[in-house]
């Protein structure tokens, strides 16, 4: 069964910030390898949504798809569906990020 993805606004406007990030401390090939990156992990994703380690606390998974960034998101399985919800950069203040899980 293919899940399908379905991006949250926060998940949005977080994965183009991080993209601003990457831009700004790189250059477009970095944006495009992180790009390429996130999509292939999205269509692994699709196929096997629960390769992501589960939080209870959050009630949401988290996936590392790079040592600078984790994507968050929840399984809606009667609707054979997953929402994106962040793509955080690790470097942030974790403080942060339980604010906007909750």
């Amino acid at each position: 069964m293919i899940y399908k993805i379905e991006w949250k606004t926060i998940a949005t406007y977080s994965y183009f910030n991080e993209i601003d990030f990457i831009l700004s401390k790189w250059n477009e090939i970095e944006v495009q390898k992180f790009e390429n990156l996130v999509y292939d992990f999205l269509a692994t994703l699709s196929k096997t949504p629960k390769i992501g380690i589960y939080n209870s606390e959050n009630n949401c998974y988290s996936l590392v798809i790079s040592k600078q960034t984790t994507l968050y998101y929840k399984i809606i399985e009667d609707k054979s569906q997953i929402d994106l919800i962040l793509f955080w950069n690790n470097k942030q203040n974790p403080i942060h990020l339980k604010k906007l899980l909750h």
